[in-house]
């Protein structure tokens, strides 16, 4: 899930829909909305959060240590021109990386992806015993011995997430809050686990074993 912050709402509803074409969930607040938001979110809403995008405002350069406050998620500034001292400004604030507008929502993801691996020491998933599947985060297909393992996006990205947090347990709420986003009424939390069934199903058809555990009530972990 990606939060994009401008007082702008032509931004941010234009943002909000280039997401969804791409399939991964979004929202948008406007500067003050956000500050709101982010004080009262929850602990399972925040750890959704793939990547903050800032739009162009005067208070922007202090919003990094709001939102350190609360996440560890990347934080990218768009730029609507090419300022060289706005941009020191902004790493220097603490920003992650800065992107001139205008710019695809798959880079960005890309971005906050890089980001991510990054910090977290990743660079891809591979099962341990046999190096069989491998999972990429740059829109590619996961691949089966060295073959493409093609899946509607939501599967792949639920793989993704999976593989991403593969050192702890996630709960249905956490991944559904990801691929649909925290404000999504019209889909029931129990799409989740129809997600969930055929992804395991396809895995283990062609793995021959599971690599994703599932425990009742306690989520699901990737165990390669």
């Amino acid at each position: 899930m990606y939060v994009i912050v401008d007082d702008r709402s032509t931004v941010t509803e234009s943002y909000v829909s280039s997401f969804s074409r791409e399939g991964f969930s979004s929202f948008g607040l406007g500067e003050d909305e956000f500050k709101g938001w982010i004080e009262s979110a929850s602990d399972q809403d925040l750890a959704a959060v793939q990547g903050f995008l800032l739009g162009d405002f005067d208070r922007r350069p202090t919003y990094t240590d709001v939102i350190r406050t609360h996440s560890r998620a990347p934080i990218l500034a768009l730029s609507d021109q090419k300022c060289l001292s706005q941009t020191l400004e902004l790493f220097t604030a603490g920003i992650d990386d800065v992107v001139r507008k205008p710019v695809h929502v798959r880079e960005i993801v890309a971005r906050t992806d890089a980001i991510w691996r990054r910090a977290n020491a990743v660079t891809e998933a591979t099962t341990p015993s046999t190096g069989r599947l491998k999972v990429f985060f740059d829109g590619r297909d996961a691949e089966i011995d060295g073959e493409p393992l093609p899946l509607p996006r939501r599967e792949r990205h639920i793989l993704e997430y999976l593989v991403k947090n593969s050192r702890r347990r996630v709960t249905k709420t956490q991944i559904f809050n990801t691929i649909y986003g925290i404000f999504n009424d019209d889909v029931d939390e129990s799409v989740v686990e129809g997600h969930m069934s055929k992804l395991r199903k396809k895995l283990r058809l062609k793995l021959g074993y599971d690599v994703i555990d599932a425990k009742r009530y306690l989520g699901y972990q990737y165990v390669g």
